[in-house]
């Protein structure tokens, strides 16, 4: 029975860093369980702006390392997943009104060497600041910055007339949800063992391991392991104190990013970067190929991270942000969807959620068995975080295989980057019952794997029961088998987007039907 195995390591948190260093600790050959209490990236994880990038306005806070860090892994981790990963461009455009976000580093300096500049940006800097991110990461897929005349070129087209002038620099595109998936579906094919819906009740020092008890299908399991890792997100603090009960001085800020979805706004396929008045950002971007996705807002949550919800207040205020740029303003009947994520950044002190530290903390106990805590981070640094976390236990286990993630492939990304529109033209030929969208999402979410989803099919009978949107039983067949999918909701808002295709009786049906599937 597993629960008399002793694994290497448990850890606590189905989300991109627990599934990350889960991924990475099975592929060094070392035995792994993670329990995660809902489903896959089921918060945080799946509630991010869908973006690698290296956090342009942290250069503002003199976040070189972070920056440079993050910016070095975009192109490492576009190479490993270019199926759900692709490279965009971002429009930045500039007026003269900009002003900084509150009391950054940069502002109080240009407050001293530059005062009549009264907290406003001026364009050389952004232009500094666009040179240093071109530069501090070794890019050499993506393009670098370019200056864009807003009156000639058609990402102007959308915008007020005040706006005659931009910058137009990389960053890359994640499907976040996918991107946990892909990374557990690998740990499980090396051996981790995958708890989904499975919550952690207590976690207690028994000699020289930890024993750790489970609630999973109205059972109560146990599981031994030598490490605890402690990947718990936003509850990350519960779990030292609640779960493991060890007394720490750390602490986590609770952070609220919350973002709003509307029908298309402009037809040309770059991303906007928009600076407010007051300093802050949003980005406007193409989603699901007929929405565009704005967000993110920034707000201290309080101590409760379960159940975030986009306010009206937040929606009112990205609406409005994104009308003070785009000529037909943006509109609170206009939204279609709104999701939001809490945050688990390392509590440093910072006076406002916007300037905390994005960056990771990893913090060690070995008072006994070790437990490994993860404080904060960023989607686009899971990899070097998992490694990091590696290094930090590797004295407590048997010697075991070094770093070895970098530039290997997920499941069904083993192609070049920028030929997902070609896999699905492919799709299409050989499947040609297959609609045009179908086909380009099927490749842009599985890759090449997304032929052997369909393969045999020269009819849609052939694919079996039609859910939706061009959802078939075979894909969500599929999905139970290899993707750990277990309902509606993990498919058609996680797994995918196809929610804001399917109607309500729709996935209601397709709920209904996977729990019979289940149960069978």
């Amino acid at each position: 029975m597993d629960s008399d195995r002793l694994y290497d390591i448990f850890i606590i948190g189905g989300g991109i860093n627990g599934c990350g260093i889960a991924r990475d600790a099975s592929g060094r050959g070392l035995s792994v369980s993670l329990a995660e209490m809902n489903d896959l990236a089921s918060a945080t994880s799946s509630a991010s702006t869908k973006l690698f990038h290296g956090g342009l306005r942290y250069l503002e806070y003199f976040e070189i390392g972070l920056v440079r860090k993050a910016l070095k892994e975009r192109e490492v981790l576009l190479s490993a997943m270019p199926h759900i990963s692709w490279p965009m461009r971002f429009v930045l455009p500039y007026h003269s009104d900009m002003r900084f976000e509150g009391e950054t580093p940069t502002s109080r300096l240009m407050n001293v060497f530059m005062p009549w500049m009264r907290g406003r940006r001026p364009a050389w800097l952004i232009r500094l600041g666009l040179f240093l991110y071109d530069h501090l990461g070794g890019r050499k897929i993506l393009p670098g910055t370019r200056t864009l005349n807003l009156r000639m070129d058609p990402a102007g087209q959308p915008l007020k007339r005040k706006f005659a002038k931009a910058y137009e620099y990389s960053d890359c595109w994640v499907e976040d949800a996918r991107l946990v998936v892909l990374n557990a579906r690998d740990a499980a094919e090396r051996g981790a063992e995958i708890l989904t819906r499975t919550r952690v009740t207590g976690a207690e020092r028994t000699g020289d391991h930890w024993t750790v008890t489970l609630e999973r299908g109205g059972r109560t399991e146990t599981r031994r392991a030598k490490v605890l890792v402690n990947a718990g997100g936003p509850w990350v603090e519960k779990v030292v104190r609640g779960i493991a009960h060890i007394e720490t001085q750390e602490s986590i800020r609770l952070v609220r990013g919350s973002h709003i979805v509307v029908p298309k706004l402009y037809d040309h396929d770059r991303c906007y970067f928009f600076q407010g008045e007051d300093g802050r950002i949003i980005f406007s971007i193409p989603y699901e190929e007929t929405f565009t996705l704005i967000g993110t807002t920034d707000m201290d949550h309080g101590d409760d991270p379960a159940g975030p919800v986009c306010t009206e207040a937040e929606q009112d205020y990205l609406c409005a942000f994104a009308s003070n740029y785009f000529d037909k303003p943006v509109t609170r009947d206009q939204v279609v969807w709104t999701y939001s994520g809490v945050r688990p950044l390392y509590n440093d002190g910072a006076k406002s959620a916007q300037a905390a530290t994005r960056d990771y903390v990893l913090s060690l106990n070995s008072e006994g068995p070790p437990i490994l805590s993860v404080f904060g981070g960023k989607i686009t640094t899971y990899r070097k975080l998992s490694e990091a976390a590696l290094a930090k236990i590797a004295p407590f286990l048997a010697p075991a295989r070094g770093d070895w993630t970098a530039g290997v492939a997920l499941a069904g990304g083993d192609f070049t980057v920028g030929a997902a529109p070609s896999l699905g033209a492919m799709l299409k030929l050989d499947h040609p019952f297959l609609s045009d969208y179908t086909c380009r999402r099927m490749a842009r979410a599985y890759g090449t794997e997304a032929a052997k989803i369909v393969a045999g099919a020269s009819r849609a009978e052939d694919l079996g029961r039609a859910f939706g949107a061009g959802l078939t039983e075979r894909e969500v067949d599929w999905l139970m088998a290899k993707e750990f999918a277990r309902t509606a909701e993990d498919v058609v808002w996680r797994r995918s987007k196809l929610g804001l295709r399917m109607t309500v009786e729709e996935i209601a049906a397709l709920d209904v039907w996977m729990k019979e599937r289940a149960g069978a």
